[in-house]
């Protein structure tokens, strides 16, 4: 599966947002909507703080 997990990073600790994202689309500005790989969507405010596909982790922080 190529599908990966969403966090918001806040003080160094990770807080998952979503599971098995399959799309990550910018939604306006500062915002993304996440689509997991069942349909399922979430906006989050915030900017992206960095990807790790190998380890299958979106990190976004406010």
């Amino acid at each position: 599966m190529c599908e990966a997990n969403a966090y918001l990073v806040k003080e160094n600790t990770e807080t998952l947002i979503m599971e098995s994202v399959d799309l990550v689309e910018p939604e306006g500005e500062g915002s993304w909507r996440l689509v997991g790989i069942f349909g399922d969507q979430k906006i989050v405010k915030a900017r992206i703080r960095g990807m790790n596909l190998v380890d299958h982790k979106i990190l976004f922080e406010e």
